[in-house]
């Protein structure tokens, strides 16, 4: 699976194509679609362009990508810093009514268990973001591993070495006989060996500007669709290599 990452927490000035109100995600989660990718992962905008977890921006971006793809997997940021608070988090999630498919929640948080369990009682699928070890024993530790949709194996910029981060944090959790489905990737400089490594391990994979604005040979990127394309292009090679 090829996972489409719109526009995370960057700037309207980071990038030209970046998708920030509702119709432009919209618009933007249908050209990745076309280009092979098989979900979508949003952070919705507010006023001033500022990322939310308000109701009504939360549903305007949702459904915006629904009218454009109606079968195409929509998942949502939960980021802690966007509130600052996980209570408030909470109070904001628990008046969603219109509901995205999946949820990350990112297990170096505070106030994870609270999160999982509210997620999962308004059936909103979990996908457990961990760029640690200590990530990984949380998650394992949480009792909700059963209960997650997958694994994000997310290397933080600046690794020294984020090809064996990302082992380590894989072997964790074979360790532990976790079997969940896995996705891993990473940002800047990190985005296209990370993928291609995914992508020989048999893992699915995550590609789109919140995570990198340029192509596997250096160049910029001209919006999702063409990064999305690229690595479906890059998946291809790595398929016939055996």
């Amino acid at each position: 699976m090829i996972k489409a990452c719109l526009n995370g927490s960057r700037r309207p000035a980071e990038h030209p194509a970046l998708p920030l109100s509702a119709q432009e995600l919209g618009f933007d989660a249908f050209q990745c679609q076309q280009a092979g990718a098989a979900a979508v992962h949003v952070h919705p905008r507010g006023m001033g362009g500022r990322e939310t977890l308000e109701p009504d921006a939360c549903a305007a971006a949702i459904e915006a990508i629904r009218d454009h793809c109606p079968e195409l997997p929509i998942g949502l940021t939960t980021g802690l810093w966007i509130t600052g608070s996980s209570e408030t988090r909470l109070r904001l999630i628990e008046r969603w009514s219109t509901l995205p498919d999946f949820c990350s929640v990112n297990f170096s948080e505070a106030g994870t268990d609270e999160l999982c369990a509210l997620l999962l009682s308004k059936r909103i699928g979990l996908e457990a973001g961990l760029t640690s070890v200590a990530d990984a024993r949380a998650l394992i530790d949480s009792g909700y591993v059963d209960r997650c949709l997958r694994v994000l194996v997310e290397v933080d910029p600046g690794t020294p070495d984020p090809l064996r981060a990302a082992a380590t944090i894989g072997r964790v959790l074979e360790g532990a006989g976790v079997r969940l489905p896995r996705l891993q990737h990473g940002t800047g400089e990190q985005a296209w060996p990370l993928l291609e490594d995914a992508l020989s391990h048999g893992y699915d994979v995550r590609i789109g500007l919140e995570d990198t604005l340029v192509m596997p040979d250096g160049s910029p990127a001209d919006g999702n669709a063409g990064l999305v394309a690229a690595a479906l292009r890059l998946s291809t090679r790595v398929a016939a290599r055996g």
